[in-house]
C-alpha cells in the first residue's frame, strides 16, 4: 500500500474520532469532559497559517479510494397506529396503531451529502447556523468541521439543533459525509486545507480514541448484520401486521325473558336453557401506510361466539356480548382508506367494508372497547347514535381548532351498496348520515353532540342498534324505518385513575310503509352513566362500572306499544393487564325487568376474556 493510501486510511478513522467529540453528549460510549474537549480541539484548530504549504507525499498516482461507513437502509414506514386519540393515532385495544414516518426524513433534511445537493444547504461558516453560540461548549469542534473541511451541513431554516438527540443513523451519514469530503481534499492535493500536521495531529486523536473507535466498529457491524437480516425477513416494507385474539367464557344465569312483546307469553317455558360456552375471535390487521401518515386497513377476522339474544337462550337484545355472531371462519371484515388534508387538521375517510359510525365519530366512553372495554354491547357506547346501517361510505373528520372537532360521515349499508337492484344501491338502500361535534373545554373534559339521520329498508330494520327491547329495535315490524337520532355524550377524568362520563340518547322513529296504511310514530329513549378507573391497580389495568337503561319505547302512536316498565342495566369489570400483550378480563352484566317488563325475572350475564395482542 502507498504511502498515501495509508494516510488516507489514517484520516479516516481520525475524523471519525473527531466527530464523536463533537457528538458526547448522544454518545453513551465516549465519555468527554469539556477541558479534555478544548485541549483536544485546540490542536485541531490551529491557524493555517502556520501550516506548511507544501505535501509532497500527496503528488504523483491518484489516491487508493477509503472505504466508507456502511449506512444501514431505512425502512421509509418503519414507525409504529388515551383518552382522545390524535389524527394519526388509532388506540392499541383496538389494534388501531398510526403508521408513523421514522428518521430518515431527518437524515435527508440534515445530511444531504451527495454532491448535488451539499452546494444547496452547506454553511462556509458557523456564524450562518442562528443557534450555534460563541459560548457553546462545542463551537470549537464545529468551527473547524465548517469552516475547514466543509463537511457538516445545517437543517435548511439555518439551525444546527446541537441539543437534539443525535441517532445512530445520523451518526454514520455525518462520519461519511466527512470521509467523503475528506476524500475530495486528498485526491485534489488541496495541500493548504489538508497538511502532514493535520494528519499527525488527528493520528494522535486516533491513538487517544482507539476503543471508543473499535466500540463504534463493533457497533455499526451489528447494526449492519441486524439490518440485512430485517430486509431478508421483513414481511412488507409498507404493511405492518398487528393480532389480537380473544377467548370468551360465559354463562347466564336466570330464567329466560318470556314476554318479548306486547301480551305473551311469547315462549313455552321460562326456564334457563343457557349453558356454560367456549368462544373466540382472532383479528389479523394489515395496516399499510404509503406516506407515512395514511392509513390502508384491511383487517381479516374470524370468530364464534354466542348471540345470547336467541330465543332458545335469553330471548331478549339485552344481553347480546360486545361482539358476538361468527361461524369460525376468516372473512374480511375491515377495508377502508383513511389520509390527512390541510396539513393534518383533517382526516378523510373511505370505506369499503365495516366503516362504522364509530370509526368515524369519537365515543367518548373508556369503557367501548370490545377487547377490554365493556362485555355488553350497549355499554359501549349510545346505541341509536353509533349504530345503524354502515360499512361503506366517506367521512370527514377535522379539527377546526384546539378545542373543537367536528365529524361528518355517510355510510351505505355494506350489504346494500353493492346491490345495484331497485330499493337498494349506494343510497336508495339503507344508509346514515351522521354529524358530531367535540368539545374539550380543557384538558380533562370532554363534550360532544350526536345527530344522525337513518334510513331502514324493509326486512332490514334495527332502530337500537341490536340493543334494548325488540319493540324499541323494530317499533313497526319489518317495515320501512326512518329515524332522526340526538345523543349527547360526557367525559370527566377528574383525577390520574378516576373519570366519570355518561350519555343520554333519544331517537324518533317514523314508519314508511310501502302500501297504504297508517302513519306511526314511536320515541326511543336511552341513558348510561359510566365510571372508569384507569391504572386503578398497576398501570394498564382498567376497572369499570355501568349503570343505564337500554333503549325503551316511552312514546309510541299505539299506546298499548309503550313500555311502562324500566329495565335496569347494571354492569362491572376489571382487566388485569398482565404484560403488555395478555390481559384477563372477568365481567359482569344484570338485567332487571328485561324487556321492561316486571313480568320477566332478571337475567346475569357472566363473562371471562383473556386477550393476547401481538
Amino acid at each position: 500500500m502507498s504511502e498515501r493510501s495509508l494516510k488516507a486510511w489514517l484520516l479516516s478513522p481520525a475524523i471519525l474520532g473527531a466527530s464523536l467529540l463533537a457528538s458526547s453528549p448522544v454518545l453513551a460510549g465516549v465519555s468527554v469532559t469539556p477541558e479534555t474537549e478544548s485541549k483536544t480541539w485546540e490542536i485541531a484548530t490551529e491557524e493555517a497559517s502556520q501550516l506548511p504549504t507544501s505535501y509532497p507525499e500527496l503528488t504523483g498516482s491518484q489516491p487508493e479510494p477509503s472505504e466508507p461507513l456502511a449506512q444501514v437502509p431505512v425502512n421509509p414506514h418503519s414507525g409504529g397506529i388515551g383518552p382522545q386519540q390524535q389524527m394519526g393515532q388509532v388506540p392499541v385495544s383496538e389494534l388501531d396503531e398510526p403508521v408513523n414516518v421514522d428518521s430518515s426524513q431527518q437524515l435527508n433534511e440534515y445530511f444531504q451529502e451527495g454532491r448535488g445537493t451539499r452546494k444547496k444547504q452547506q454553511v462556509t461558516s458557523v456564524s450562518q447556523l442562528s443557534d450555534v453560540q460563541p459560548t457553546d461548549w462545542a463551537f470549537q469542534a464545529l468551527q473547524s468541521l465548517v469552516e475547514r473541511y466543509g463537511c457538516i451541513a445545517g437543517y435548511p431554516d439555518g439551525t444546527y439543533k446541537g441539543n437534539r438527540a443525535l441517532t445512530r443513523y445520523e451518526f454514520a451519514a455525518g462520519i461519511n459525509a466527512c470521509l467523503e469530503r475528506i476524500n475530495e481534499l486528498i485526491g485534489a492535493s488541496t495541500a493548504d486545507l489538508v497538511t502532514r500536521e493535520d494528519l499527525a495531529r488527528l493520528q494522535r486523536l486516533m491513538e487517544e480514541f482507539a476503543a471508543e473507535l473499535a466500540a463504534i466498529r463493533g457497533r455499526v457491524t451489528v447494526l449492519e448484520a441486524r439490518a440485512a437480516e430485517l430486509e431478508a425477513n421483513q414481511f412488507s416494507t409498507t404493511t405492518k401486521l398487528r393480532g389480537e385474539v380473544i377467548f370468551f367464557i360465559g354463562d347466564t344465569f336466570g330464567d329466560r325473558a318470556e314476554y318479548t312483546v306486547a301480551g305473551g307469553p311469547n315462549v313455552d317455558d321460562s326456564d334457563d336453557p343457557t349453558q356454560s360456552y367456549f368462544g373466540y375471535r382472532a383479528r389479523l390487521n394489515f395496516d399499510t401506510s404509503f406516506t407515512g401518515e395514511d392509513l390502508l386497513r384491511t383487517r381479516l377476522e374470524a370468530k364464534d361466539v354466542p348471540n345470547l339474544s336467541r330465543e332458545n337462550l335469553t330471548n331478549t337484545l339485552m344481553t347480546r356480548l360486545g361482539t358476538d355472531g361468527g361461524e369460525g371462519d376468516f372473512i374480511l371484515d375491515d377495508l377502508y382508506y383513511r389520509f390527512p388534508i390541510m396539513d393534518g387538521r383533517g382526516q378523510v375517510f373511505f370505506g369499503a367494508k365495516s366503516l362504522d359510525l364509530d370509526d368515524v365519530q369519537d365515543p367518548l366512553n373508556p369503557l367501548q372497547s370490545t377487547g377490554g372495554g365493556s362485555s355488553s354491547r350497549f355499554g359501549r357506547y349510545n346505541p341509536t347514535t353509533f349504530r345503524g346501517p354502515e360499512g361503506t361510505g366517506a367521512a370527514l373528520k377535522y379539527q377546526l381548532n384546539d378545542r373543537i372537532r367536528i365529524n361528518v360521515a355517510y355510510l351505505a349499508s355494506q350489504d346494500d351498496a353493492p346491490d345495484p337492484s331497485e330499493g337498494r344501491g349506494l343510497f336508495d338502500g339503507s344508509h346514515s348520515a351522521a354529524i358530531q361535534v367535540v368539545f374539550e373545554p380543557t384538558d380533562n373534559i370532554a363534550l360532544a353532540l350526536d345527530y344522525n339521520r337513518r334510513y331502514f329498508r324493509e326486512d332490514d330494520v334495527s332502530v337500537s342498534g341490536g340493543t334494548g327491547s325488540f319493540l324499541a329495535n323494530r317499533p313497526f315490524g319489518d317495515n320501512p324505518t326512518t329515524s332522526d337520532n340526538l345523543g349527547f355524550q360526557a367525559n370527566w377524568r377528574i383525577s390520574d385513575s378516576f373519570e366519570v362520563g355518561g350519555w343520554l340518547g333519544v331517537a324518533w322513529a317514523d314508519d314508511k310503509p310501502s302500501g297504504e296504511g297508517d302513519d306511526l310514530d314511536a320515541t326511543i329513549l336511552n341513558f348510561a352513566v359510566t365510571l372508569a378507573f384507569p391504572d386503578l391497580l398497576k398501570e394498564g389495568d382498567l376497572g369499570g362500572i355501568i349503570v343505564g337503561m337500554q333503549p325503551k319505547v316511552v312514546y309510541h302512536t299505539l299506546d298499548n306499544l309503550e313500555e311502562e316498565k324500566t329495565g335496569i342495566h347494571i354492569e362491572a369489570l376489571y382487566r388485569f393487564q398482565l404484560s403488555e400483550y395478555v390481559a384477563l378480563i372477568p365481567a359482569v352484566f344484570i338485567i332487571t325487568d328485561p324487556e321492561h317488563t316486571d313480568e320477566n325475572d332478571t337475567i346475569v350475564v357472566t363473562t371471562f376474556r383473556t386477550q393476547f395482542r401481538f
